[in-house]
């Protein structure tokens, strides 16, 4: 079982590195495209404590009219899935063919570098499926500039950005008062908050797993506590080096952070912090299943193990008494040959015999608490 359970997670790890991973060598900035990944999406929202402009545009080049304006422009591109867009989008941008590499070739581990006028941010995002059990994980990327943002995700289908875009629409808090850096705080503000709905949900399961294990443990339990240790893991590596993202941007963002927004970040970098918590703490109570599945299943073990005994301890005196009976010694030669096959109770008088000896064993046992199942678990 744990033979099948490892080799399906090195499987996973050989085709995780297969897909993602260029060979050595590659020329930098050099951009790999999935095959399965999405076409691009491109959204524009500008705003300013006045007005405020949402739409989709079909080309990057449409952004150029508004970097230049004294508003906010947020571009949000969703998909990965075309190579000319993304480079037409890096000309528009002036970015860097490291910065677009990092973009594109994802996974990323989360970051945060300063190129001048630019701030890169890399950060990872984890949505909870809506009928499945489990999460989405997609890596966003930010580039702040001194009046916009853009942000490219892997897909269109899944984000937690929907809250931040009803905020800027309907003018609610100070978002609309405020620069792009707020945008970008309060961005990665809900890429943070977004990890409570789904630590929430492995809590409940783990739960559910608790009373599972010391009722009836299976094999189907063992799975789903590597499940969860594993998804765990991933979340793990998603939410650690985010805490050191948002500490950098505190320390050492430059210019394009103002003080206010640092202020800010620190709500953002203390909310990391409790998902970490929350994630230490589920990983330390699916250690303690595991300890408790062993556990039970070594009990369930050692309970077959002693009734067998029990039973065995019981029919030996009667195999015995049985064996002997079953000799047929003659009892015309000798008076000692077994007289009593000839008594007209014998063979009641056997059964009876045999019955007092297993009856008096059981009572035995029971007397030395031999009898008695581990039932206090299963009580609890």
């Amino acid at each position: 079982m744990l033979r099948t359970i490892r080799r399906r997670a090195k499987a996973v790890n050989q085709a995780f590195f297969k897909d993602f991973y260029h060979q050595p060598g590659t020329i930098p900035g050099t951009l790999f495209i999935d095959e399965n990944a999405e076409y691009p999406e491109i959204i524009l929202i500008d705003y300013n404590q006045n007005d405020y402009i949402r739409k989709q545009i079909e080309t990057p080049e449409e952004c150029i009219s508004y970097l230049d304006k004294t508003s906010v422009t947020w571009v949000d591109v969703q998909g990965l899935g075309n190579q000319d867009i993304l480079q037409r989008l890096g000309k528009v941008f002036e970015l860097h063919p490291l910065v677009l590499e990092d973009i594109v070739n994802v996974p990323e581990r989360p970051k945060t570098e300063d190129y001048e006028d630019q701030l890169l941010i890399i950060a990872r995002m984890v949505v909870p499926k809506e009928i499945a059990f489990g999460f989405y994980s997609e890596q966003v990327s930010f580039i702040l500039g001194k009046t916009y943002l853009l942000t490219v995700q892997e897909e269109p289908e899944h984000d937690c950005f929907e809250a931040v875009r009803s905020r800027i629409e309907k003018s609610k808090g100070i978002i609309r008062k405020s620069g792009a850096d707020y945008l970008t705080y309060a961005l990665l503000d809900a890429i943070i908050d977004g990890f409570f709905p789904v630590l929430e949900r492995y809590g409940e399961l783990i739960e559910d797993l608790e009373e599972e294990v010391i009722v009836k443990p299976t094999q189907k339990t063992l799975q789903k506590i590597y499940q969860i240790r594993r998804e765990l893991l991933q979340i793990r590596r998603a939410i650690w080096p985010q805490r050191d993202v948002i500490s950098s941007l505190m320390r050492d963002s430059g210019e394009l952070i103002s003080d206010e927004v640092r202020m800010y970040l620190r709500d953002c970098y203390d909310h990391a912090i409790q998902v970490i918590d929350m994630v230490e703490t589920y990983r330390e109570l699916t250690s303690g299943l595991m300890d408790v599945y062993l556990s039970a299943v070594s009990n369930k073990m050692n309970e077959i193990m002693k009734l067998l005994t029990v039973v065995s301890s019981i029919f030996i005196p009667l195999t015995f008494v049985a064996g002997i009976y079953g000799m047929n010694f003659n009892t015309e030669k000798s008076p000692y040959n077994m007289p009593e096959l000839n008594w007209y109770w014998g063979y009641p008088m056997c059964l009876a015999i045999m019955a007092a000896i297993g009856g008096g064993l059981l009572f035995f046992f029971w007397r030395r608490g031999w009898l008695e199942r581990s039932v206090t678990m299963k009580q609890d």
